[in-house]
């Protein structure tokens, strides 16, 4: 006889699930929040582009799953009618979502939760409701199986989006146009929060280019927002979420073929850190293996590798000809 796990009580905090253009992919996503049950549903969808063709049925099937709730549950939808792009369109459905709610849980239509994102989020967001110092809970992470601290999370600077959760006091503070960005930039507390000088600039180029119209994002524009504000997210010691939207189809995961990321695995007992500060050796390691840090690090190394050359071959000669001529 088959020994089966007890049914999970229904989620109270609310989850809001963002959809665009992929069935295949919602189908995965929906899945795990069912298991999950939320009591209440937030459903939210860019329109579809009209200049490509077979989208706005693609958009239709994606809209049709996302909402095919079979549990008891409040669902209420944000279906738009024309493309807002992704910067647009997702930053006003997390606004429409916290009209609403002062809490809650946000997943994308391409990424599929583990069981314990779930109850992680809603704990914590009870745990840290008031507390001005924290302002993402995310359910990802880039650790490669590194743990750190002896808890079940610790506090890193890095929002990581492909599922998490926060607050309408932290919410409230996102300016889609970054009006803080030029002063901020040269300041101090910008130097403070960026020490690693190849960190900092490939961040300044991230920034000019999401201000200037070149990357339709929100999610650079939330963790601009976020740093500003000092806030910290709270990331588990375990990967609770994988996107499995990198593929030909992605807006901003593309790859030739279709893949999933970075598998999930149980977090366990909750347990929680004694301090609340950012943990700077897990940031490190995120900027050099997740944003491609060490790769940078190479490139910088090989540009400059003809001019250290060319200085000790200056130095060779300039120490030979200082030598007296015997």
């Amino acid at each position: 006889m088959t020994k089966t796990s007890p049914p999970l009580d229904p989620l109270n905090t609310a989850v809001l699930f963002l959809v665009f253009n992929r069935p295949e992919t919602t189908v995965r996503a929906l899945k795990a929040i069912r298991k999950a049950k939320p009591l209440r549903l937030y459903v939210a969808a860019d329109g579809p582009r009209k200049e490509r063709e077979g989208e706005p049925e693609r958009v239709a099937k994606t809209r049709e799953i996302a909402t095919a709730v079979d549990w008891p549950c409040e669902v209420k939808k944000l279906f738009r009618k024309d493309n807002l792009g992704c910067k647009n369109a997702v930053s006003s459905a997390i606004t429409w979502f916290f009209e609403h709610e002062e809490q809650g849980i946000i997943i994308e239509d391409d990424c599929v939760a583990h069981p314990d994102f779930f109850t992680f989020c809603d704990g914590l967001l009870e745990r840290y409701a008031e507390d001005e110092r924290v302002w993402v809970v995310t359910g990802n992470n880039f650790q490669d199986g590194r743990k750190h601290g002896d808890s079940s999370y610790y506090f890193s600077k890095y929002n990581h989006c492909w599922g998490w959760a926060t607050w309408r006091r932290a919410w409230q503070h996102y300016q889609g146009d970054l009006p803080f960005w030029p002063q901020w930039q040269d300041s101090n507390d910008w130097l403070k929060k960026t020490p690693d000088q190849l960190e900092r600039r490939y961040w300044n180029t991230i920034f000019d280019q999401v201000m200037a119209g070149a990357i339709d994002s929100w999610a650079y524009l939330w963790t601009a927002n976020v740093w500003h504000g000092g806030g910290l997210t709270a990331t588990p010691n375990a990967n609770l979420v994988t996107n499995i939207g990198f593929g030909p189809d992605a807006t901003h995961t593309l790859t030739a073929t279709e893949q999933d990321g970075v598998p999930t695995q149980p977090l366990g007992p909750l347990t929680h850190p004694s301090l609340i500060e950012q943990d700077r050796h897990a940031d490190q390691y995120v900027f050099d293996h997740h944003f491609g840090g060490i790769h940078q690090r190479l490139h910088r190394r090989m540009i400059d590798l003809p001019k250290r050359i060319i200085r000790f071959a200056l130095r060779i000669i300039r120490r030979r000809s200082e030598k007296p001529l015997i």
